[in-house]
């Protein structure tokens, strides 16, 4: 089912239309649809291939800036990224900018077990260590991801008084109690924004790429280091924790925060089990784990 929010469907006959337009030499490989998510549809483009459509206004501008800072970051990290390999433009037949990516032939680590996932704790880790550092004054801004976790109080609360989640009251106290860690002062750093395990790649035991960079900003690094709950269980936990410290040296309050950003997180991706029931189940973990001291 598509989300409910989507404003633009892009089936196979657009994304043909738009290939013949604008990149004909690429227009007679085959097409396979991998999946539509809450801003992006996904089509896979031959074998080594992808498509990526804005699906909602809000979205194309995330596409925009993976073209501009895709090609800045990716030398720096240790795992591969989805740097575009071409750009479509707006015009006629479709309204917003959208890209051609790189396909990785691995599996999203929402698809497997938690607990498959700590052989490759310590790449992530160091994926964030190269990742976060001091971002340029005009990196992305964006309103909802690296900013004072305490601000997403009031949008946690309503969320879960709509989801009536039997642990509500268990989350909304624990968030209160981590949110209350001392403020991020320092450099804003660069942030992937969503690197929950829809976004991790795994393939042999190994980590094989991070995707979905649309949220990227800058900001507090907690927002993303949020993952340690989400995608891992304890013991991996504490392994990445160990690598990522000794890496860049984080204190007690940014795993504070850290664990009051995967709460939230965990809560947003409750809001639509139906259409993308294995977000939701990433959210379970998430809230189970962030709740465990």
């Amino acid at each position: 089912m598509p989300h409910p929010m989507i404003e633009v469907m892009v089936d196979e006959e657009l994304a043909r239309r738009l290939l013949l337009e604008q990149h004909p030499d690429l227009a007679d490989l085959p097409l396979a649809w991998v999946g539509t998510g809450w801003d992006n549809a996904m089509w896979r483009l031959g074998e080594h291939l992808m498509l990526r459509f804005p699906v909602r206004e809000v979205s194309a501008h995330l596409v925009e800036h993976e073209q501009a800072w895709l090609p800045v970051l990716a030398p720096r990290l240790p795992v591969d990224v989805p740097v575009p390999v071409r750009v479509g433009v707006p015009g006629a037949l479709y309204p917003w900018p959208w890209s051609v990516v790189p396909w990785f032939e691995a599996t999203p680590a929402a698809a497997t077990p938690a607990s498959a996932h700590s052989s490759w704790a310590a790449q992530l880790a160091d994926f964030f260590v190269a990742l976060h550092v001091p971002a340029p004054d005009d990196a992305p801004d964006n309103p909802v991801r690296g900013d004072d976790i305490a601000a997403r109080r009031e949008p946690l609360r309503d969320r879960l008084a709509r989801l009536a989640l039997p642990d509500a009251d268990r989350i909304a106290a624990r968030f209160d109690e981590l949110a209350a860690a001392p403020r991020w002062t320092g450099t804003p750093v660069w942030i992937h924004g969503d690197p929950h395990p829809a976004n991790l790649l795994e393939h042999g035991g190994a980590l094989r790429a991070v995707i979905d960079f649309g949220d990227i900003t800058s900001g507090d690094p907690a927002c993303d280091l949020a993952t340690a709950w989400m995608t891992f269980d304890a013991s991996a936990r504490a392994l990445f924790r160990a690598r990522v410290d000794e890496g860049c040296g984080w204190d007690d309050a940014m795993w504070q925060r850290a664990q009051a950003w995967a709460l939230h997180l965990s809560v947003v991706m409750q809001m639509h089990p139906v259409e993308y029931p294995h977000l939701a189940a990433v959210g379970r973990h998430g809230i189970e784990q962030a709740l465990d001291r």
